[in-house]
């Protein structure tokens, strides 16, 4: 049975609290336009993940590069 192999990239993301009606709002800075938000920070925290995912899917189907700013880190966390 051959070995299957997923690359995991890592990137950086940047939580600004919204002081007017609460909540967060997350960005992806490596992936332009990859932007969420949530009630706390852990909901925008799952929510910029499931962007991420769907940004990376669409990129890959697109046949476009990794965008720059990713590190690969082997299997691991987000």
């Amino acid at each position: 049975m051959a070995k299957k192999f997923q690359q995991v990239y890592n990137y950086m993301a940047v939580f600004e609290p919204d002081k007017e009606v609460g909540g967060f709002t997350v960005t992806i800075p490596a992936l332009p336009g990859c932007i969420s938000e949530g009630d706390t920070f852990e909901e925008a925290l799952a929510n910029i993940k499931e962007a991420a995912e769907l940004y990376l899917e669409v990129a890959g189907h697109q046949k476009e590069n990794s965008p720059i700013g990713a590190s690969s880190i082997g299997r691991g966390n987000f």
